[in-house]
């Protein structure tokens, strides 16, 4: 299957970045791990999938409910990273929506934000199901729309900058792009033959420091950090000056940032 522009894009921008990620946005990404996992019905035994495991969250914490474990991720420096942090874990590179294991090859497969990073989330939602055996589950995450105020953080200062996404950054194509609500994801499994399908919005508080949370896009991490680090230094730094005074908005007492963030966490059976 041919890769979209899209797609093409995500490899670039997450080429190389699992450090930066790790000192980053992982920690926020974590957060909706241990439900994922209940949704998938992970537990000791079950043969899991961990796709797009970046640093090997889902997958290490599958390891500590003694679920036989298998992740792959897209990109090569996240896989070394993810086999070195979960060496029971069988970790490969493979990118979607072409998957190297044969049908039914899972009980379980968790999928935590990595529909935001493909460019046919349905071909993506496919192959998820051709791996997964009948009865099998799975169960996939992805930002909600509208952002929670604290997701919203780094896109207003790029704003208040005056900056707008560069052309060379496609986004989704409209015709593979679905609804980001709990009734559009889930629908989304929907059309992908799952069945019992379910999906609940997450909410939580992200604690982190203005320097950590500046980190990521400093190092060019995500979109975000693709439009902050294509610019030139004088409008990187414009927008550090926008972030910094829009930290005040999250800063507790102790000055640490308190940020909301939601997700959705849709899950189904095969």
């Amino acid at each position: 299957m041919v890769q979209t522009a899209f797609d093409e894009s995500e490899r670039r921008a997450w080429a190389g970045q699992a450090d930066a990620y790790a000192a980053s946005f992982a920690k926020l990404c974590a957060y909706p791990v241990p439900e994922l996992l209940d949704a998938a019905g992970v537990r000791e035994g079950v043969r899991v999938l961990d796709a797009g495991t970046g640093t090997g969250t889902a997958a290490a914490l599958a390891c500590e409910r003694r679920a036989k474990m298998t992740a792959v991720d897209a990109e090569p420096a996240m896989v070394a990273r993810a086999a070195t942090a979960v060496p029971e874990a069988d970790v490969r590179l493979a990118a979607l929506p072409r998957l190297p294991f044969a049908d039914d090859a899972f009980d379980a497969v968790v999928g935590n934000f990595l529909l935001n990073h493909v460019g046919r989330p349905r071909q993506a939602l496919a192959e998820l199901r051709r791996v997964t055996r009948p009865g099998g589950r799975i169960a996939v995450t992805i930002w909600a729309v509208p952002t929670a105020a604290g997701q919203a953080l780094l896109g207003r200062a790029v704003q208040a900058a005056g900056v707008t996404r560069p052309a060379h950054l496609p986004a989704l194509a409209p015709a593979d792009d679905f609804p980001r609500t709990e009734r559009g994801f889930a629908a989304l499994l929907e059309e992908a033959r799952l069945t019992n399908v379910g999906c609940e919005t997450l909410t939580w508080d992200h604690r982190t420091t203005c320097e950590e949370w500046w980190s990521g896009p400093a190092a060019g991490v995500a979109t975000i950090g693709r439009i902050v680090t294509s610019q030139v230094p004088a409008v990187v730094a414009e927008i550090k000056m926008h972030f910094e005074s829009l930290c005040a908005e999250f800063a507790d007492p102790d000055g640490v940032l308190v940020l909301p963030h939601a997700a959705l966490m849709a899950h189904g059976q095969v």
